[in-house]
C-alpha cells in the first residue's frame, strides 16, 4: 500500500515543505510503501546538511528587463529558511535535488566566493556595476553565523570599493553594520529587508526559520541607525492571507526607518505551485480554494504567469486594486519605490605586496 508522501510532522518540525517529491527533469519518482511489518519505529527528523563547492567564478549576469540589476552574487544554494512559497526553490532541480524539503535541508556553500570574488574585481575588463546579493536564496540564512561566506564577500567588496546591494530577511545582517554603514554613508551599499507579514503565528508557518517580523523591524532599525540606506519588500503579497496588511507593514517599517518600499504578489513558479498549494491544504484549509482562485486572477487564469513585465507586478483587477492600495500609502509615508542609484566612479583594485606603486 502506498503510504502518503508527506512526512510526519515530528519529521519535519522547523520546515516549509511537507514533501520531498522528485524535481521536473528526473524520470523515475521514489514513494514510500509499507513493506508489511507492522512496526512502530520512529524515524530521524530531517536535518541539515551542508557540502561544499568548488566555484571558478562567482558573479552572474543577468538579462532580464524585470530585475534592475546586471551582477549578482549567490554565497550559497538551498535556503534553511524555509519560506513555502520561495520562487527559488526550482534552482535545485538543476542539482538533481527536490524543490521541497531537499532545497531547505540541503545546502551547496561556496567557500571561495571572497577569493574568487577579489580575482573577477582586479581583471583588466573588469567594469564596475552594482553586485546584487540575495536575489536568490538569503545570504543571511542559519549557516551564515558560522560560514562567514557573506562576512568575507563584504570584506572584499569594502576594499575594493564597489557597490553592492543586499536583500534579505535575516536579523543576522546586523552583525556586518560596521562594513555596511560607512559603505552606504559613502553611496556603496543598500539594504532590503523583506516583511510579509506582522502575524508571527502566520510568518512562523510560512517563514519558519526567519526571524520573527518585530525582529526583522528592530533589524531595520538597527541598520538605519548606523547610516545605512534600507527598503522594505512587503513581498510576496499573498491574497486572502497577507493582502489586508500592506499599510501596517508600511507604516512599522517607516517607524522603524526604512526609506523605501516595494511590493511584489505571490509567484508560484513550476514545483513552487503543488508546494504552496499542499502547505495551503495542510495549514489553512477553510480559505485554500479562494487563495489560489485570487492568485490566478492576478496571473492570467494560471497559478504562475512567466511572461515578462507582468510576472513581478501582476494582472488584472485585483492586481491593480493591491498596486493602488501600495502607491497610496506609500506615498502618504513619502517612502518611494527605490533607493538612491550607487556609486562606481569610487572603485579601485587595492594594491598587492609587491605591487609598482604610482608615482602620480
Amino acid at each position: 500500500m502506498e503510504l502518503d508522501p508527506k512526512l510526519a510532522k515530528e519529521r519535519r518540525r522547523g520546515r516549509g515543505a511537507s514533501t520531498n517529491q522528485t524535481n521536473r527533469f528526473e524520470k523515475l519518482e521514489t514513494v514510500a510503501i509499507s513493506d508489511g511489518w507492522d512496526v512502530d519505529e520512529p524515524l530521524a527528523p530531517v536535518r541539515t546538511e551542508v557540502r561544499d563547492e568548488r566555484i571558478n567564478k562567482v558573479i552572474t549576469r543577468n538579462s532580464s528587463p524585470d530585475v534592475p540589476f546586471e551582477q549578482s552574487i549567490n554565497p550559497y544554494r538551498g535556503c534553511e529558511h524555509g519560506c513555502i512559497y520561495c520562487f527559488a526553490r526550482p534552482s535545485h532541480a538543476f542539482l538533481g535535488l527536490s524543490p521541497g524539503l531537499d532545497f531547505e535541508t540541503k545546502l551547496i556553500a561556496h567557500p571561495d566566493a571572497p577569493i574568487r570574488l577579489a580575482e573577477e574585481l582586479a581583471h583588466r575588463r573588469y567594469v564596475p556595476k552594482v553586485i546584487a546579493i540575495g536575489t536568490n536564496t538569503d545570504p543571511y540564512q542559519p549557516i551564515e553565523q558560522t560560514r562567514m561566506i557573506m562576512r568575507g564577500i563584504l570584506t572584499v567588496l569594502q576594499a575594493h570599493q564597489h557597490p553592492v546591494s543586499v536583500t534579505t530577511k535575516g536579523t543576522l545582517i546586523e552583525r556586518d553594520v560596521d562594513i555596511l554603514g560607512p559603505m552606504s554613508k559613502a553611496g556603496l551599499a543598500r539594504v532590503s529587508i523583506s516583511v510579509t507579514t506582522l502575524n508571527a503565528d502566520l510568518a512562523r508557518k510560512l517563514e519558519p526559520r526567519v526571524p520573527s517580523p518585530q525582529r526583522r523591524l528592530k533589524a531595520i532599525e538597527t541598520l538605519a541607525k548606523a547610516g545605512c540606506s534600507v527598503r522594505v519588500m512587503v513581498s510576496p503579497i499573498i491574497p486572502g492571507l497577507t493582502d489586508h496588511e500592506i499599510e501596517a507593514i508600511l507604516q512599522s517599517a517607516k517607524d522603524a526607518g526604512a526609506e523605501a518600499a516595494s511590493i511584489i504578489p505571490l509567484r508560484l513558479p513550476l514545483e513552487v505551485s503543488a508546494l504552496f498549494r499542499d502547505w495551503l491544504a495542510e495549514h489553512f484549509p477553510d480559505r485554500a480554494a479562494r487563495v489560489m482562485n485570487q492568485v490566478r486572477d492576478m496571473h492570467g487564469g494560471k497559478d504562475y504567469d512567466a511572461n515578462w513585465g507582468t510576472r513581478m507586478r501582476g494582472t488584472g483587477v485585483y492586481a491593480q486594486l493591491i498596486q493602488r492600495r501600495f502607491e497610496r500609502a506609500a506615498l502618504a509615508l513619502r517612502m518611494p519605490r527605490t533607493l538612491p542609484p550607487l556609486r562606481t566612479d569610487l572603485f579601485a583594485v587595492p594594491p598587492k605586496a609587491g605591487d609598482q606603486m604610482s608615482l602620480f
